[in-house]
């Protein structure tokens, strides 16, 4: 009994630490979609984890024939070892759970940029969707080589990987937002003098506030005030505006060779050279203006669907 009543209690530790830490900013940027990022958009069929590793691979292989291999400029080291009289000091205040966190938070925000890499997986939003965030590279031009490569030599490189689309823009979801950022974006394709024929595809995902044919006819009309020249072509167009919506992010970009390259699915551009037929796409009417009773490629998904029926979907439309 003395020896029980001796021992002191034991002094509950305090869990502000452990909270903290769960909201301290993760290394290396981001972690999820944002307005303002650039990347490529990859769907796959149900297997996001074996999707990321390809797309590493993929994207690897192919950055390194266009930009060389990936520099790592990471001088965290060399800036620490520069500090450590100053560390040696503040091991005394390690107690301090504020203090040591602070000091991780600094460390971390001095030495983000250095550790991004030049491919980078980030949470999508939805399901069978992989974004990678680019550092550095042009998206359209590496995924218009990848396609051209494996359009050209029929060599099969992945399993799950079904669509990879390159966005060059992101904004937020909103129809003011999309029509503002798309009016210097589009610049570099569709301003005077610069012209171009055209078409608009558009998928949503985990979105039901936006109306399809609302976005499609305001950036058409982006286009047309661009340059009244700029037509569009249902069949075989020179440019294709892909518009990617997904929760509240809308991601943009212009690729070339969409029929071509059949949609850009790795999948399909190597089983033969024969060009898909856009037979669902909607009809241009004289004005050069979009018809509103159908869409303009693919239907919105506004909400997630089961497994086996985005399976199957995913694999009839893309």
């Amino acid at each position: 009994m003395m020896a029980a009543s001796a021992e002191a209690p034991r002094k509950r530790r305090s869990k502000s630490p452990f909270v903290q830490a769960a909201k301290r900013p993760r290394l290396g940027g981001p972690r999820q979609l944002e307005a303002g990022m650039c990347g490529i958009l990859i769907t796959c069929n149900m297997n996001e984890r074996k999707c990321v590793a390809e797309a590493y691979s993929l994207l690897g292989e192919y950055g390194e024939q266009l930009y060389g291999p990936e520099q790592f400029t990471d001088q965290e080291e060399s800036r620490l070892s520069g500090h450590e009289e100053e560390e040696e000091e503040e091991e005394e205040e390690e107690d301090d759970a504020e203090a040591a966190l602070k000091k991780e938070v600094d460390q971390i925000r001095t030495s983000t940029e250095q550790k991004l890499r030049r491919f980078q997986s980030v949470e999508s939003g939805a399901n069978n969707v992989v974004f990678i965030r680019t550092l550095g590279v042009e998206p359209e031009k590496l995924v218009h080589h990848i396609l051209k490569d494996m359009h050209t030599t029929k060599k099969k490189k992945t399993r799950v990987i079904l669509r990879m689309l390159p966005v060059s823009g992101t904004c937020k979801a909103f129809v003011e937002d999309m029509k503002r950022y798309s009016e210097t974006f589009f610049e570099p394709w569709f301003k005077s003098p610069q012209k171009g024929t055209f078409q608009i595809v558009y998928k949503a995902r985990n979105n039901s506030h936006l109306s399809r044919v609302k976005v499609i006819n305001e950036l058409a009309g982006v286009v047309g005030h661009l340059n009244p020249e700029n037509k569009v072509d249902l069949n075989n167009p020179e440019f294709t505006i892909v518009v990617e919506i997904i929760k509240n992010i809308c991601c943009l970009s212009v690729v070339k060779d969409y029929v071509l390259f059949r949609k850009y699915n790795l999948q399909e551009v190597v089983k033969s050279s024969k060009v898909d037929c856009q037979g669902d796409a909607p009809k241009a009417s004289p004005e050069g203006n979009l018809e509103e009773a159908k869409p303009a490629v693919e239907d919105v998904e506004s909400k997630d669907k089961p497994e086996d029926e985005a399976k199957a979907n995913d694999k009839h439309e893309d």
